[in-house]
């Protein structure tokens, strides 16, 4: 018994050291080395203060603010220690109210703006924590924060265009807008009234 228990017990060792130790340093001193912004953490500072990380998405209410896409991360949302997901599908009666509440909040925060609401400003992403909005997401709020920044939305317009990042190298994904550094790009430009 000793003699199959042996080998058994070894391999047990050796694998938990290369899988459980020696592969994850590997990996993270490559990504530290290949991509040492990205595994740090993607962090935005200004004036030498971090301010939130270009990959996950923080929450912004004041009307002066592009607010990035509903989160279901944690109790509250937008929880980067609690990233999911809501789960809720297509015929969910709770999803359709949850939209419904969504809907209707945004058509009071932006009562200038006729049309559908874009997608992205009703529903959460997988993660929850999506930095980016669709250019349409960020187009419907240009009237709310170009009143509340008292900017003209021909300006405000201009600096979502100047932000909107196209296709991954070109043919994966769909433009898009990062929250935050649009928000940074509107205090740089004007502050709220």
């Amino acid at each position: 018994m000793l003699k199959e228990l042996r080998p058994a017990l070894m391999l047990l060792v050796v694998m938990t050291v290369l899988t459980g130790l020696v592969y994850p340093l590997a990996v993270t001193g490559v990504a530290q080395l290949v991509f040492p912004w990205q595994s740090a953490g993607s962090l935005v500072e200004r004036d030498g203060r971090v301010i939130g990380s270009a990959l996950i998405a923080q929450n912004f209410t004041s009307r002066g603010y592009f607010h990035p896409r509903p989160s279901a991360a944690g109790a509250e949302g937008y929880d980067a220690a609690s990233s999911g997901a809501s789960n809720l599908g297509p015929t969910s009666k709770q999803l359709a109210d949850v939209v419904a509440a969504r809907v209707a909040a945004l058509r009071a925060e932006n009562p200038d703006v006729q049309g559908p609401i874009p997608a992205d400003l009703v529903t959460a992403s997988g993660g929850g924590l999506d930095p980016h909005l669709s250019p349409a997401a960020a187009a419907y709020q240009v009237p709310r924060v170009a009143k509340a920044r008292g900017l003209s939305e021909d300006a405000v317009r201009d600096l979502v265009a100047a932000h909107t990042e196209g296709r991954q190298w070109g043919i994966f994904g769909e433009a898009r807008v990062n929250v935050l550094a649009l928000n940074m790009a509107l205090d740089a430009r004007a502050a709220m009234k």
